[in-house]
């Protein structure tokens, strides 16, 4: 059996600032394409505004809120994996 590695693949993401999360991730694992579901990204960042009302946006990790079926936690630990190595971290502020 190959490993999960050899597996599964990023192929992209088309997501954009200010809403990184909003966006459909495609990969492919044992050569066929998967498309995850819209918005399946969540942003380890936040927003935050200080005692003048200014706005700090902290980007953070992402995390995959969604999988498609018959991923095991293997398949979805490499997924995350893929992601936070291929698409810039999000700050969960772009929508405020």
């Amino acid at each position: 059996m190959k490993k999960v590695k050899e597996r599964l693949k990023f192929i992209g993401y088309n997501g954009e600032y200010p809403n990184l999360c909003s966006g459909i991730l495609i990969m492919e694992l044992d050569g066929k394409e998967i498309t995850f579901p819209y918005s399946c990204l969540q942003s380890g960042g936040s927003i935050w505004f200080d005692e003048e009302g200014f706005e700090h946006i902290e980007k953070g990790e992402w995390s995959i809120s969604q999988f498609p079926k018959n991923f095991s936690k293997e398949l979805k630990n490499y997924a995350k994996e893929l992601v936070n190595k291929n698409i810039e971290y999000g700050c969960c502020g772009g929508c405020v």
